[in-house]
């Protein structure tokens, strides 16, 4: 008896199936792909000199902005009762409530705002 315990103990100890096998494999060959791409891309360093033309070049490309032409328009009329068209472009003008002032640049986007609402502002340029 005690040899067929034995015989059933040892027959569970199998080989591991292959199916596991060949995942690992392809998981250790993306990996070495992905380390091959680190090595091969150099590591680049600016000089001294370099990063003195960088700044500069930064710098110069900064300017002050030009004065541009602005619009001083005034909410007159409420708009509550208005078509919604009306009371999103009041609200794209930033305009808020009765007597609020906002200053805007002379673009023809915004003349076309003006224009459309007209009869609810008040314009000074």
């Amino acid at each position: 008896m005690a040899e067929n315990k034995v015989e059933k103990k040892a027959a569970p100890k199998k080989a591991p199936t292959k199916k596991t096998a060949p995942a690992k494999a392809a998981v250790k060959k993306t990996t070495t792909a992905k380390a091959a791409v680190k090595k091969t891309a150099p590591a680049k360093t600016k000089t001294k000199t370099e990063v003195k033309k960088a700044a500069t070049a930064k710098t110069e490309t900064k300017k002050a902005p030009a004065k541009k032409p602005t619009v001083s328009v005034t909410l007159v009329k409420s708009f509550n009762g208005r078509l919604p068209s009306h009371r999103a472009t009041i609200a794209g003008l930033g305009l808020k409530r009765i007597n609020h002032t906002v200053e805007l640049q002379d673009t023809a986007e915004v003349r076309g705002m003006i224009n459309k609402v007209s009869y609810l502002l008040r314009v000074e340029v």
